[in-house]
This record gives structure tokens, C-alpha cells and sequence, in this order.
């Protein structure tokens, strides 16, 4: 229950700086933001995964890394959403989906730089 707690007050924080800062800064307080909740994502998993026992595979590359990406997205922009339009209204709203939005567009660019 407290990575909730954490994930509240990072975006708090991360939509007062946008208030106080302004529009030029919101792309970098926009990957600071995902950056850390990416982090705290990884951290469940893992954590899930060794409380489940099982065993931890080496790094292999999938043949559609995208499933992952998209459930992913799904998985913590529900819970995004009613945090961020609870706490910081529309904005934060735009932000925690500007924030999934950009997670997506990197994967689909980067796959497609793979295939080139």
C-alpha cells in the first residue's frame, strides 16, 4: 500500500512543479514522472514474481514485445486516472495519459527502428 502513497505524492509533485515551472519544463517533468513510476512497476513485478516462486528467467527477447507494452499501459492507467482526476483534476488527468501515450509512442519507435 505505500508505493500507492508514493505514486500520489510523485504526482502531486510533479503537477505543482508543472504549475510552478510552467509549459517548457512539462516533457522533462513528464519523463521524470514515468521514469520513477516505471521503476516502481519493475519493482512489483519482480516482487510478485518472487513471492509467486518463480524463477527468474534471463532477459529473452519476445516475439511481441507490444502484448506487455499495451496491457501494461491498461493495467496502470486505470488506477492513474482516478488518481491523478481525484488529486489534480483535468490536469493531472492529461498528464498521467500524456505520460502513458509517450511510454507507447517509444516502444512503437523503437520497434520500428528494430525492423529498419
Amino acid at each position: 500500500m505505500q508505493d500507492y502513497q508514493d505514486i500520489r505524492q510523485d504526482m502531486r509533485a510533479t503537477v505543482e512543479a508543472r504549475r510552478d515551472l510552467g509549459p517548457e519544463y512539462e516533457t522533462a517533468l513528464i519523463e521524470s514522472f514515468v521514469s520513477r513510476l516505471d521503476a516502481t512497476i519493475a519493482h512489483r513485478v519482480r516482487a510478485e514474481m518472487h513471492a509467486a516462486g518463480a524463477p527468474m528467467a534471463k532477459s529473452r527477447k519476445s516475439s511481441n514485445g507490444s502484448i506487455p507494452i499495451a496491457l501494461g499501459s491498461m493495467g496502470i492507467g486505470i488506477p492513474l486516472t482516478a488518481i491523478a482526476a481525484q488529486n489534480a483534476g483535468t490536469a493531472g488527468l492529461l498528464l498521467a495519459w500524456g505520460g502513458i501515450v509517450a511510454i507507447n509512442f517509444a516502444h512503437a519507435l523503437s520497434r520500428w527502428r528494430e525492423r529498419d
